[in-house]
């Protein structure tokens, strides 16, 4: 049993094998508990729609690349407010207010493709906050990182929980958990 809270950083962790991936896929709807529940801000996950989980949690995997899909980097965050049905007014707002908060103005119209690794974790976090959710998940957010670029997406992690968002992380690197993680939640 765990529970993750709106405006703190939770590093999850433990040894190879013990269901950290198992633990990501549940909570955003991937999988379904055989036992148990999985409760989003007290509502049974079992009862959701996976949009209704996308809406309370967003995910960032270990390869962004493989979640991008849009042929600019507005498009993409815009992608998801598009589908809830929010006027033009409120899409470029907060459209603009993430390019402006992950320091992605000057990528607007790249092609995600192009990008580095941290600049497309960077459109995907902007893209899930954007629709407004309370949490994000990461799973293993500095696996292809350079330090400069650890050291940039800690920074925002902790802007992101700053700002009322709860940030979860699965991670193996001690350093990054130390200095980032509020605090660690053990698996295994």
């Amino acid at each position: 049993s765990c529970a993750f809270a709106p405006g703190e950083r939770v590093a999850v962790t433990g040894p190879n094998g013990c269901g950290k991936t198992t633990l990501v896929r549940l909570l955003t709807g991937i999988l379904r508990p055989t036992a148990g529940k999985v409760l989003l801000d007290g509502t049974d996950a079992a009862s959701l729609e996976l949009w209704g989980i996308g809406r309370v949690i967003g995910c960032v995997f270990q390869d962004p690349a493989r979640q991008l899909f849009c042929a600019t980097v507005r498009e993409e965050i815009e992608y998801g407010l598009r589908n809830l049905a929010l006027s033009e007014e409120e899409i470029a707002a907060r459209t603009a207010r993430y390019l402006a908060f992950f320091r992605l103005e000057h990528l607007e119209g790249a092609f995600p493709g192009t990008l580095s690794q941290g600049e497309k974790q960077r459109v995907l976090l902007a893209a899930v906050l954007a629709m407004g959710t309370r949490y994000v998940l990461l799973d293993e957010p500095t696996a292809s990182l350079d330090m400069r670029a650890r050291e940039e997406l800690g920074g925002l992690l902790t802007e992101v929980a700053a700002a009322g968002s709860g940030v979860i992380f699965v991670s193996h690197e001690r350093a990054f958990i130390e200095k980032y993680a509020d605090r660690e939640q053990v698996l295994g």
